[in-house]
C-alpha cells in the first residue's frame, strides 16, 4: 500500500500521495491540494518545493554528493572529457567511441556563425557587461535560424542541440575578444572542444598558439563542474521558459540572463573582487579572517560554504588540484592571487571554520584560475554559461520531451482591496 500525507482542514481530512525517487528522496504530490480544498501552498523561493521529476543530476548536499546520470562527478572528472559528459546529460548515457566521434563530427561542421551575427556583436559598446552580449547573441541566433524545433521530430530537436553546442563557445569567445579589444577567432576544426575553446580565447594574431595540457585539463574539469547543478534558478528558468513551447535558443538565452545575477553565476567574480579589496587595504589576511568570524561585522568571506553542500563543495576538492597545477604551471607572482592562497591556508586550519565546516567552494578555486588564465574578472560568469550549456539543454529537452505542463505559480494577494476610483 502506499504512503499517503493526511492534511486536516475545516474538519475534514484530506489524502496526498507520496512520490518517492530513485535516491530515496521523498515528496508531496500536491497536484489536487487545490482542486481538493481551494488551498495552495506558500513557498517564497520555491526552496521546498519539487517542480519536475527528473533523471539527469542528483546532488545530496548533507553528503556532498553529485552525480550526472548516476556518474560521480569524481570519476567523470579523473575518465571523460566536457563533450563526453555533455552527450551524457543530454542523450543519458556515456558515448561509445563511435558515438563520440560522429557527435565530434555534427559539432564540427556547425562550428561556423553566420558573418552577419558580428553585426549585433558591434552595436555592444566595449563597456558592455559580456553576460548581456553573451544573452543577446544568443537570441540573435534565433534571426539566422527561424525554423522552428518539432519536439516530436529527434532530427529536429538534434539539429537545434548540435548547432548550439557548436556555435555557443564562439560566441562567448567574441564576447571574450570583445572586451579584451582583441581581432574575433573562428573555430579550429582540428583540436578538441575543450582545445579549441582555448584556442578562439587567447590566440593572438601575432603569435602561434598551443594550448598548455596543464591549462586544457584545468579548464576540462572547471566546464564539467559547473555542467549542471539540479534545478537551480538558471536551470528551472531554462525549464519555464521551455513549458510556454519556446525554443531552445530563447529559453537558453533566457537562462543566461538568470545565471548573470550575482546571487547565481557571478560568485565566482565577487570572490575575485572581494581579493581586490582586501589588497587595496593592504592585504592583511589575518585581518579580515577575523572580520569574518565577527558576527557584527557586514564583512562577508566569499567564495567558502555553500547554501546547497552542508559539508566541503564536492566540485572544490576536485578544481583544487587544478588550481594549484595552473599556478605552478603559469608561474605568476599575483599579489591578489597570494592573498586568496593564504586565505585559503588559514580557513583550512581555522577551528572557527573548520567547525562550521565553511570550506572554499568552486567559486572560490574557479575565480582563481580564470585570473590566472587572464580572463577579465566580468567574464567568469560567461565561462560559467559554457559549461552549463550541456546541462540547459538537457533539461529543456527533458522536460519537453516529458510534455510537461506551462509553468504557472499561483500567489497570495496581499494588495488593497477594491477600492473605488
Amino acid at each position: 500500500m502506499s504512503e499517503k500525507v493526511k492534511l486536516s482542514y475545516k474538519g475534514k481530512d484530506f489524502e496526498f500521495p507520496l512520490v518517492e525517487g530513485s535516491e530515496n528522496e521523498k515528496g508531496i504530490d500536491i497536484k489536487s491540494l487545490r482542486s481538493q480544498t481551494g488551498l495552495i501552498t506558500y513557498d517564497p523561493g520555491y526552496k521546498n518545493t519539487g517542480s519536475c521529476k527528473s533523471d539527469i543530476t542528483f546532488l545530496d548536499g548533507e553528503e556532498g554528493i553529485l552525480r550526472y546520470r548516476g556518474y560521480s562527478i569524481e570519476d567523470l572528472c579523473e575518465k571523460a572529457s566536457f563533450i563526453e559528459v555533455a552527450f551524457l546529460l543530454i542523450f543519458g548515457d556515456m558515448p561509445s567511441k563511435k558515438e563520440l566521434n560522429y557527435f565530434n563530427n555534427e559539432i564540427r561542421k556547425d562550428s561556423l556563425v553566420d558573418e552577419d551575427l558580428k553585426s549585433i556583436l558591434k552595436s555592444f559598446p566595449k563597456s558592455a557587461h559580456p553576460m548581456g552580449v553573451l544573452s543577446s547573441l544568443t537570441s540573435g541566433l534565433i534571426a539566422f535560424n527561424p525554423s522552428s524545433v518539432d519536439i516530436e521530430s529527434e532530427d529536429d530537436v538534434r539539429e537545434a542541440i548540435i548547432m548550439l553546442i557548436a556555435k555557443f563557445p564562439i560566441l562567448a569567445s567574441w564576447t571574450h575578444r570583445k572586451v579584451k579589444g582583441l581581432p574575433l577567432n573562428y573555430a579550429n576544426t582540428s583540436l578538441s572542444y575543450v582545445q579549441n575553446i582555448a584556442h578562439m580565447m587567447f590566440k593572438l594574431p601575432h603569435q602561434d598558439y598551443e594550448p598548455s595540457s596543464v591549462v586544457v585539463n584545468a579548464l576540462n574539469k572547471l566546464l564539467i563542474l559547473h555542467a549542471d547543478h539540479e534545478q537551480n534558478c538558471s536551470t528551472s528558468t531554462v525549464r519555464i521558459v521551455g513549458s510556454s513551447h519556446a525554443g531552445l535558443f530563447a529559453s537558453v538565452s533566457a537562462g543566461i540572463s538568470a545565471l548573470w545575477g550575482p546571487l547565481h553565476g557571478g560568485a565566482n567574480q565577487a570572490v575575485i573582487e572581494m581579493l581586490e579589496s582586501i589588497k587595496h587595504d593592504g592585504g592583511d589576511t589575518k585581518k579580515y579572517m577575523e572580520k569574518a568570524k565577527d558576527k557584527n561585522d557586514p564583512f562577508r568571506l566569499m567564495g567558502f560554504g555553500h547554501r546547497v553542500y552542508k559539508n566541503f563543495d564536492p566540485r572544490a576538492r576536485i578544481i583544487k588540484k587544478a588550481a594549484d597545477e595552473v599556478l605552478d604551471e603559469l608561474g605568476i607572482d599575483d599579489p591578489v592571487l597570494n592573498i586568496a592562497k593564504a586565505l585559503e591556508k588559514e580557513a583550512l586550519c581555522d577551528p572557527y571554520f573548520i567547525e562550521r565546516k565553511l570550506y572554499p567552494n568552486v567559486d572560490f578555486y574557479s575565480g582563481i584560475i580564470y585570473r590566472a588564465l587572464g580572463i577579465p574578472t566580468e567574464m567568469f560568469t560567461v565561462m560559467f554559461a559554457l559549461g552549463r550549456l550541456p546541462g540547459w539543454i538537457a533539461q529543456w529537452s527533458e522536460m519537453r520531451k516529458n510534455n510537461e505542463p506551462i509553468g504557472r505559480p499561483r500567489q497570495i494577494y496581499s494588495g488593497s482591496n477594491h477600492r473605488p476610483v
